[in-house]
């Protein structure tokens, strides 16, 4: 999938990855996707969550050698 930003979470535990996510759609336009990395298990309920209630969408979700991978479409 291709994303106009990549934001690299991994590491960071709750509440960061949201802090941050919120933070680098503040940066890019309405429609354009933001690829983020993160290690949280927890992060897959909160970046859902948080997208649905922001108006942005989810485009997809990944998990490979214990990285969640999400695309987010900012709306």
């Amino acid at each position: 999938m291709e994303a106009t930003k990549l934001l690299d979470a991994k590491g960071l535990a709750c509440p960061m990855p949201i802090v941050k996510t919120r933070k680098a759609m503040a940066e890019i336009e309405a429609g354009e996707v933001l690829e983020i990395h993160v290690t949280d298990k927890g992060a897959k309920n909160d970046l859902a969550a948080w997208a649905k209630s922001g108006g942005h969408e989810l485009l997809e979700y990944t998990e490979e050698d214990n990285v969640l991978k999400f695309w987010i479409k900012k709306g």
